[in-house]
């Protein structure tokens, strides 16, 4: 299938500002890719479906998870609205023909980010929060200008941001993998300022 054919589905799929979302973090995702040299292709095939699973109830997300046999951590069971991420990886590959395992990783891995990410995880991780269509958020426009210089700067930056407003919201428990991510970002960004 290609981008504009799986551009009309995912349009059929999502409400409008979760679809105007996903256009603005293809349209990202593509530009960080020019930046940092990656395909953009594959770049914005990765934007445009990231959140092809976000609109399903978390009934939905938690019965579609177990019926395709995708582990579902406890975290994600006391919130489902994160199996978007795994789940949506899962509907790449099977509703719109996604095969290329880096673009499958991208999607699954865009809301917690992981350690050692590609640099086509990075860039929808990174899209995802940049997008223009996103509400204001602290410090988005120093983020903005870190992701077109420093991609791991920003990925640091992001984690930061949203570790911290996981815990000033008292939205009970945080996904072990963004702290993970969090942690090897820290002592990388830091490994490479000591050399």
């Amino acid at each position: 299938m290609n981008r504009p054919e799986m551009r009309e589905r995912l349009q059929n799929k999502l409400t409008k500002k979760r679809f105007e979302h996903s256009l603005g973090v293809e349209y990202v995702s593509g530009c960080l890719a020019m930046v940092h040299g990656a395909d953009v292709e594959r770049a914005l095939t990765a934007g445009l479906l990231h959140d092809c699973a976000k609109c399903l109830s978390a009934e939905d997300k938690l019965a579609k998870c177990k019926k395709h046999e995708l582990p579902i951590s406890k975290v994600e069971f006391e919130n489902p609205e994160l199996l978007h991420a795994k789940l949506g990886a899962f509907y790449a590959r099977e509703k719109y023909g996604v095969e290329d395992d880096d673009i499958l990783s991208a999607i699954e891995f865009h809301t917690t980010g992981r350690p050692a990410m590609s640099l086509l995880e990075k860039i929808v991780f990174v899209a995802d929060y940049i997008e223009p269509n996103r509400r204001a958020l602290p410090e988005i426009e120093q983020i903005r200008r870190e992701a077109f210089t420093d991609i791991d700067v920003s990925v640091v930056h992001i984690l930061r941001n949203t570790l911290s407003y996981l815990s000033n919201e008292n939205c009970g428990s945080t996904d072990e993998m963004s702290v993970m991510t969090y942690n090897y970002y820290v002592s990388q960004t830091d490994e490479n300022k000591a050399k």
